[in-house]
């Protein structure tokens, strides 16, 4: 009997965050088809597509599952283009991305991710990061949510802490985003043309 009740509680608590199920679900199955691949022929079209190439290599950059083959393509495009040129194509790219997440996550998951705030262990976590940073909570986090944007890990956590700051507007959002993915994109640029 015991059993049941646990169990109709977790199914409940499963069904209680669709949309985000939903995302993760969709996040790790992406993974899998795209983990080991060869991008070669993706990497040849898009080479000979040029500063436009270095635009859809900054979009794909965007997104965690497609973030290590667009490295590598833009470790490629450091040694043929003009750098500064190529990180200003690529940001605006990876921007295009950006919004999209943030739309979603603005819109979308919104209502979600306000339940899921009020949960006991968001509020642990919230009690810990006020203790741990102190009045300096806010612009910590930021800087951390920047960071994710600016590497090549999942830019989809570093836009999503983003959104969830409600005086975040979308051309605020815009401005760091894109300021953030093209110092991240010339970096990776310098390291190739350096190697």
């Amino acid at each position: 009997m015991m059993l049941k009740k646990s169990g109709k509680k977790s199914k409940k608590r499963a069904i209680h965050y669709p949309r985000l199920a939903l995302l993760v679900l969709s996040l790790a199955v992406a993974y899998l088809i795209f983990h080991g691949r060869d991008f070669s022929p993706f990497h040849n079209a898009l080479l000979a597509l040029g500063y436009f190439g270095t635009f859809l290599g900054g979009l794909f950059y965007a997104y965690g599952f497609t973030a290590a083959p667009a490295t590598a393509l833009l470790l490629i495009f450091g040694k043929e283009q003009n750098i500064l040129t190529a990180a200003l194509f690529g940001g605006a790219g990876a921007l295009i991305g950006d919004i999209v997440i943030f739309f979603f996550v603005k819109n979308i998951f919104n209502d979600e991710l306000c339940r899921l705030s009020h949960t006991r262990i968001a509020k642990i976590i919230e009690k810990e990061e006020k203790k741990v940073f102190g009045r300096f909570k806010k612009y910590v986090i930021a800087l951390f949510a920047e960071f994710l944007i600016a590497s090549p890990l999942p830019t989809e956590v570093g836009v999503s802490i983003l959104a969830s700051i409600k005086s975040m507007s979308l051309k605020k959002f815009a401005v760091i985003a894109y300021v953030t993915h093209t110092i991240g994109i010339l970096i990776i640029l310098l390291i190739g043309k350096w190697i």
